[in-house]
Parts: C-alpha cells; sequence; structure tokens
C-alpha cells in the first residue's frame, strides 16, 4: 500500500483574472491531520474543492493509494469515502438537522424512508462524538455553531474516511473547539485521515501532524509541526513578520454612546426569553466586549439591538437619541455600524459586485448618488481605496461577484465598509471570523483605532484570546443574562471560562474594585 492516502500532483486551477491554484503538490499521509495553512485568498479552499469534485483542474492528477482518480462531483469522492465540511455551510434551511444529514443518502424501506433508522444512526454519532443537535430543529431556526455540527454530522453519517475540514473552527466556542480537536485526534486513531483548513497557528501547533503553507496560489513548503513554530509558521503564509499580540494605549472612556436598559427578546425555539433584562453602557473611546458560550442570548441581543428583531421589553438609546423602534437604516443614520455574525445572510448580496456591496450602507448619499442615480466612477474609486487599504483580495478587482470571493475576503470587504462609515458606535461580532494571522492584526488595529478616535466598540466575540487582547471591558452573557463584568487586566482566562460555561455566576462593578472585589455566589 502507498504511504500516502491521497496525492494531489501538480493541480492547477484558474478563474477569471486569477489562478487560484498553482502547480501544488499535496500529499496526505494515513491517519494523520495535516494542515492547509494560507492567506485568505491563497486558493486552500479551491485546492480542496477540486478534490471534493466541486471544481476540475486546468492540469495535475489525483492519486487514492498510489492509484490515479477521476473525481468528476462530490458523487465521486463519496464513493471514494472523502467528505467535506464547508467552510459555508451546504444545508437546506427550511428543512429540519435530520433531513440535512441524511439527504441524499435516505436509508429506505418498501421505497419509503426510513427516518427511525437514521435517527438512530444520527443520535449516536452525535454521542460517541460529542456532537449534539436537536434532529427536529430547523436549520433556520439553530445557531451558526449548531449549524457546524450538523454539517460534521453529515460527513460521519456518510462513513468517510478521509475527511476535509475547511475552516471548521470559525463559528465554535472555545470548548467547543477544544472538543473538536480532541475529535480529530479520535478521528485519527480510528485510522481516518484529515485535511484541516485553519488560519489559527494555535489549532494547527495543538492538533496537526505536517502542515503545507500556500501563499498567493503557491506552495511554499510543507513541514513537520514538531519541527517549527508559530512565527515560522505565520511568517511562512504572509511572508513577513506578524505582530501576534494586540498593542494598544490604556482607554479614555468619555461620553455615554450606547444604553441598554431592561432590554428583554423572546426566543424562536422556546417559551423562555432568549434575552432576559439585559443592560449595561458604552462610552465612547473604550471597547466594551459581550462573551459568552454561542446559544446564551448573545445573537438574539445583537439582532434586537441592530434591528434585525424585535425585543419584547427594555429601550436602546445611542448619543441621546432613543432607537428603540427605529429602523434598521435609522440606526445606521443615527450613528450605528455593524459587522454581523453571519456575513452571507447579513452581511453581504451575494449577487451584487464587491464594489456594490461596499457602498450598501452609503449609495443613498450625495458622494454617491446624484438625483436617481448612482455616480458609478465615485462607487469605483471609493471601492478600490477600500480594497487597498484592507488588501480585499479579487479576481477581477470592485467588479468580483461578492459569491465568488473567498470567505476570509467576503469578510474583510464588511470589516472595511463598517470600519469606514465612521459610525460613533461600532459594533463588531465576530470580526475576525475566518481571517488569517495578518488580517485579524489588521482588523484588531481598525478596532483599537476607532477606540482612540472617539469612537464607541462593542465587540461580541467567542476567542477567548480576543476578548483578553482587545477589551477594555468584558461583559459575560449566561442564559440570556449578564453575569459578570470583568477588567481583562485583572481576570484570567480560566476564570473567564467558568463563568462563560455557567459554572460561576456573579456581578462585579469594574469601577469599584475592578476583578478582585464583588459579590460572587456559584450557580
Amino acid at each position: 500500500m502507498s504511504e500516502y492516502v491521497i496525492e494531489m500532483l501538480n493541480i492547477t486551477k484558474k478563474f477569471p483574472g486569477i489562478k487560484a491554484n498553482d502547480n501544488i503538490t499535496l500529499r496526505l499521509r494515513h491517519g494523520e491531520v495535516h494542515a492547509l495553512l494560507g492567506e485568505n485568498g491563497a486558493g486552500k479552499s479551491t485546492l480542496m474543492s477540486v478534490l471534493f469534485g466541486l471544481y476540475q483542474p486546468e492540469e495535475g492528477i489525483i492519486k487514492k493509494d498510489g492509484k490515479e482518480v477521476k473525481i468528476n462531483d462530490p458523487n465521486d469522492a463519496n464513493a471514494l469515502n472523502i467528505g467535506m465540511v464547508h467552510q459555508h455551510f451546504k444545508l437546506v434551511e427550511c428543512f429540519t438537522v435530520l433531513d440535512n444529514i441524511i439527504l441524499g443518502v435516505e436509508p429506505n424501506k418498501f421505497g419509503f424512508i426510513n427516518k427511525a433508522q437514521a435517527r438512530e444512526k444520527v443520535v449516536e454519532l452525535s454521542k460517541k462524538y460529542g456532537l449534539q443537535v436537536d434532529p427536529d430543529a430547523m436549520i433556520e431556526d439553530i445557531s451558526v455553531g449548531m449549524q457546524q455540527r450538523v454539517e460534521i454530522l453529515k460527513m460521519l453519517y456518510r462513513d468517510n474516511e478521509i475527511l476535509i475540514f475547511d475552516e471548521p473552527t470559525a463559528v465554535l466556542t472555545p470548548q467547543e473547539i477544544d472538543e473538536l480537536m480532541q475529535i480529530m485526534r479520535n478521528f485519527t486513531k480510528e485510522g481516518k485521515s484529515i485535511l484541516f483548513i485553519t488560519h489559527k497557528l494555535n489549532e494547527i501547533m495543538a492538533v496537526a501532524d505536517r502542515c503545507t503553507v500556500l501563499r498567493k496560489g503557491k506552495c511554499i513548503g510543507t513541514v513537520d509541526i514538531k519541527d517549527t513554530t508559530k512565527e515560522e509558521l505565520s511568517t511562512m503564509m504572509v511572508g513577513r513578520p506578524v505582530q501576534l499580540e494586540v498593542e494598544k494605549d490604556e482607554a479614555k472612556p468619555g461620553k455615554v454612546v450606547l444604553d441598554v436598559k431592561n432590554v428583554t427578546v423572546p426566543s424562536k425555539l422556546h417559551s423562555n426569553n432568549a434575552v432576559k433584562n439585559v443592560s449595561f453602557q458604552v462610552r465612547e473611546g473604550e471597547i466594551v466586549c459581550l462573551a459568552g458560550i454561542e446559544g446564551n442570548g448573545q445573537t438574539q441581543f445583537v439582532y434586537a439591538l441592530t434591528g434585525l428583531d424585535k425585543m419584547s421589553e427594555g429601550s436602546i438609546t445611542l448619543m441621546g437619541r432613543d432607537i428603540t423602534k427605529a429602523s434598521i437604516r435609522n440606526r445606521a443614520k443615527a450613528g450605528m455600524s455593524h459587522i454581523p455574525e453571519d456575513r452571507h445572510k447579513h452581511g453581504l448580496v451575494l449577487d451584487y459586485t464587491l464594489e456594490e456591496n461596499l457602498v450598501l450602507q452609503r449609495y443613498w448619499q450625495p458622494e454617491f448618488r446624484t438625483g436617481p442615480f448612482i455616480r458609478r466612477n465615485e462607487v469605483r474609486k471609493y471601492a478600490n481605496r477600500l480594497i487597498d487599504e484592507f488588501d480585499i483580495r479579487s479576481g477581477e478587482g470592485p467588479v468580483t461577484p461578492a459569491r465568488s470571493m473567498s470567505g476570509g475576503n467576503q469578510q474583510k470587504a464588511i470589516v472595511a465598509r463598517e470600519i469606514d462609515r465612521d459610525a460613533k458606535l461600532l459594533v463588531a461580532v465576530q470580526p475576525t471570523r475566518g481571517l488569517d494571522v495578518g488580517a485579524i492584526e489588521n482588523v484588531h488595529r481598525n478596532l483599537v483605532a476607532c477606540r482612540d478616535s472617539g469612537h464607541a466598540v462593542l465587540l461580541v466575540s467567542l476567542e477567548l484570546e480576543e476578548v483578553m487582547s482587545v477589551s477594555d471591558r468584558i461583559l459575560v452573557m449566561y442564559e440570556g443574562e449578564i453575569v459578570g463584568e470583568f477588567d481583562p487586566k485583572k481576570v484570567t482566562v480560566q476564570e473567564l471560562g467558568l463563568y462563560m460555561a455557567g459554572a460561576k455566576n456573579m456581578y462585579r462593578e469594574v469601577g469599584h474594585g475592578g476583578a478582585d472585589n464583588g459579590k460572587e455566589k456559584e450557580a
């Protein structure tokens, strides 16, 4: 038997205006976790899409167990026991979790779908791998993190042996990431082989055996993880040394920009409220982080704050103006910008061009409009400036359809649009999701610059490292309530994790003793 279960030899794949993969060779050994690292738009997802049969390469061949194979579509890939968890989920939103998992491979008895048998297998898999889901929940009603679990279960249900994970941790909590890392190790012990696309160097160092680095469509090299460091990997990826620590001065909070009082938001999934009587303030010149494990009300709170959903009680004041019942556009006009959690659902119009997406929040302004007509030259000039400033990479520049861009570059476009609006309040939800270390460095620098120029920033993040390094104050949300307020300089990651997980419940006034004083109780 060949040493390698998969060999991708001299793969070249082109798109209009760009060579996404340029003569790339990648070899996956039996029972290993092989990481694929690279900047946004480096060609990682494209290469894996070639392996999964979604794209056909112009040049190169693929071998499985030493024998050349032709993969024309995902059905061919599944027949070769190759499965893929996609970065942008391939789920039918109006179907249930169970229906999505078994779609295309439904067990049947006498011509009828045997859902009882399918449910039994799904429940067994979810228990075995710690991927708990509600089989009867509708996809459109569950969190992004839960949708990720459904994608993984889809692959496991098909008994795939070669597993492709495309940015699998981008939407997971720190605890869920640790669990997934353990699941991956268990997979390899069972003889499965894993290709793992990620931007997170800590994850690569923790779980991968080897790592292949791509940059601008070319293969920079393959290294053994035991023989390298995070700094060396980041330099290989970006082509320059990267500042991995966030540099910022002490915050100087000023006037109250956002005042949230007693906000309650009903749940769409059950009779309890998703958000319960939440109150806090964000001042100009500070970054306040709303932290918590996914599914504890942060998403519903942000929806109510930004006008995407209604709340049942409470009030929201922005710059002294009551915006509780204001429309989304009027909230934007009042001084709120929003980097959403789900870039496809709420961040972009995928069939619009990049330049059209970059002016979605501003096209009605005089700068971009003459009477009823859009000033296309001004839109193009504006888009080109943001593309340069935020290093948004796309095959056809400003006229690239947003749908065809990599996930990381789609995220860069949203971040660029919302930060450049210069709104008094920036609501940033998972702003670095799916970004490489170079882009994360840039986003963090821009968030701190927003703060330092007198703006207020409300950061909603699942990344504990980001929460600790970027925030000036941390509010922990658990089961829809604010259970703690922390000074990041006076709290440990372990203590923060306990409150996020509900192991403790507390309220601490940072202004009165910080994280060293206050009342606390066991939950």
